[in-house]
């Protein structure tokens, strides 16, 4: 079977015609697509220095760099499947609420046709969202890169933040906590009981203190074991890089991944039930000659891979 390709870099020059992710195809049948990968112009979850709502656009721009195969892997999602730029949620720029719902109608929307959904957030927040829309009965696992752990019950006197995000997503029975993992946390803490919502609920917590010490093959290693078979969500909160790797972000956490960990990490865990991811709170106004966004694009590759992995090539 063949499927319609990205736009030949070698062919056609980076800079030309209107960018879509990874210069996938758009497709708006959603019949005709396998993975989609689409944006979500959101930030009115964010309480500290906005601009996430413009990652769509110019990560789209920033992954024109992207190639089709993966150097370690070997994989080409592009032959495996029909990976396409299905657009992006419209969402209110006023109306917080209506945004969600729109984010989780869009994802549900892509349930219904079968399609496995990849989005470039956004703030934290999309991260609820899509699960609610994704969910089919069964929660899911999750391994989740970030400097913080987005378990606490309020923020701001809201519910539903980046700061809340997975907390909800397990009161609401979206994902399994004994199958998740949480890798990356470190900064400064609010009152020191910052991750114990997360241990108390049977995450697997993987400070970057316990991640230094361990050893990146053993964190592999536990991200594995705790994952297992199960149908798993994978979010990459853009913070979880160093700051040197991402300035453009709301709230810089020093001390954190290289891309490069980041890259063996996730081409580690190819293999595992990827049905399903984001990278959130790129903000591309903060950012610094386009660090922030091409390491998102690379992000999105990387999970792309994932999913696409257990698809006939």
């Amino acid at each position: 079977m063949s499927f319609e390709q990205p736009v030949d870099s070698g062919k056609i020059a980076r800079f030309v015609d209107i960018a879509t992710f990874m210069r996938a195809p758009q497709i708006d049948d959603l019949a005709r697509v396998d993975i989609g990968l689409f944006g979500i112009p959101f930030d009115l979850g964010l309480a500290y220095r906005p601009g996430a709502r413009h990652a769509p656009a110019a990560v789209r721009e920033a992954s024109r760099v992207i190639r089709r195969v993966n150097p370690t892997t070997g994989i080409n999602p592009f032959e495996r499947c029909q990976v396409a730029d299905v657009g992006d949620v419209n969402c209110h720029p006023y109306d917080y609420d209506a945004g969600i719902d729109a984010m989780t109608a869009f994802v549900r929307a892509l349930r219904g046709h079968g399609v496995a959904p990849l989005a470039c957030g956004g703030d934290h927040i999309i991260t609820l969202p899509c699960l609610r829309g994704l969910y089919d009965g069964t929660p899911f696992a999750l391994v989740q890169f970030d400097s913080h752990s987005d378990t606490l019950d309020t923020f701001y006197g809201r519910r539903v933040t980046h700061a809340t995000t997975i907390r909800r997503a397990h009161e609401e029975g979206l994902i399994d906590a004994s199958r998740c993992v949480q890798i990356g946390l470190r900064g400064s803490l609010w009152d020191g009981s910052d991750f114990d919502y997360a241990r108390d609920a049977g995450m697997r917590v993987i400070t970057y203190d316990e991640y230094d010490a361990m050893g990146r093959d053993a964190a592999i290693a536990e991200i594995r074991r705790v994952v297992g078979s199960h149908p798993c969500y994978v979010t990459y909160d853009i913070d979880g890089l160093d700051p040197v790797y991402a300035p453009g972000t709301a709230v810089l956490e020093p001390g954190g991944f290289s891309m490069r960990d980041s890259q063996v990490i996730l081409r580690s865990m190819t293999g595992l039930d990827i049905v399903g991811g984001d990278v959130a709170e790129v903000s591309p106004p903060l950012d610094v000659g386009g660090i922030t966004v091409t390491n998102a694009a690379n992000l999105m590759f990387e999970i792309l891979c994932l999913m696409a992995a257990p698809r006939s090539s």
